[in-house]
């Protein structure tokens, strides 16, 4: 069976690859190192390209961190354990992920779970008081909020909820 030849590159042009792979957007070690291996690089290209990578600013773990941090919570609405799960699998020091935590303002957080969970409280249609307490809690651990806020939050909109009920 015929197999086709990759294109052969050189390290010059691999590297260069790899700095566009990271001005795309902020990436990890762990992420260029998985492109490098996917490049079949000798072990001493891969560390020259690494070295070349972090002086000329390309690659920067704390900024990484930072980034990461502020999207997952903004955008995919995600709680700090979830974050702190997800930088640990991508092999991101203890140190950078307390910097990176410390993006998320701590009004906007609180502010956040109390928004997501009165939405979520709507579209539940269960009236079964407990399994929808049940779910909404499910859910909020699965987005990766502290347990003691979620429970805090889910009584706090339920009683809201079931106010706005029983006045109707």
């Amino acid at each position: 069976m015929y197999k086709p030849q990759k294109k052969s590159l050189t390290v010059i042009e691999i590297k260069r690859k790899i700095e566009q792979f990271c001005v795309y957007q902020d990436r990890c070690h762990k992420e260029v190192e998985q492109k490098m291996r996917d490049y079949e690089l000798i072990p001493e290209a891969r560390e020259m390209i690494l070295l070349s990578l972090m002086k000329d600013n390309f690659l920067n773990e704390e900024r990484f961190a930072k980034s990461f941090a502020r999207g997952k919570f903004r955008i995919k609405n995600w709680g700090k354990q979830r974050i702190i799960r997800e930088l640990k699998f991508k092999e991101i020091s203890a140190y950078n992920i307390k910097t990176a935590l410390k993006e998320i303002d701590e009004q906007e957080y609180v502010a956040k779970i109390y928004k997501i969970t009165e939405k979520r409280s709507s579209v539940i249609s269960e009236t079964n008081a407990y399994k929808k307490k049940r779910k909404l809690i499910d859910f909020l651990m699965r987005k990766g909020f502290e347990n003691e806020l979620i429970f805090k939050t889910v009584d706090a909109v339920l009683k809201e909820t079931s106010k706005m009920n029983f006045e109707k």
